[in-house]
């Protein structure tokens, strides 16, 4: 993984989703002189009830339909 000339980089997908980093979460940085840590930042902007929901919910589905499988029920006559 390389750090882009502006100080980015990318974090793999499987990391953001298990440590719950949707797009626009407020992220912190810590270093101790060695490590530097990311983490959600202490005081977040305030999230509304929708959005709250959306974000426990995210992730645990079970359906085992298929996209076209579901688009086909609300389809049907």
């Amino acid at each position: 993984m390389r750090i882009t000339s502006k100080g980015q980089v990318t974090i793999p997908a499987d990391i953001r989703e298990k440590a719950g980093l949707l797009p626009n979460t407020e992220v912190e940085f810590e270093f101790d002189g060695k490590i530097v840590r990311i983490q959600h930042a202490r005081s977040p902007k305030k999230q509304g009830r929708g959005a709250r929901l959306v974000a426990h919910l995210r992730g645990r589905g079970d359906v085992t339909m298929s996209t076209d499988e579901i688009m086909a029920l609300t389809r049907a006559d």
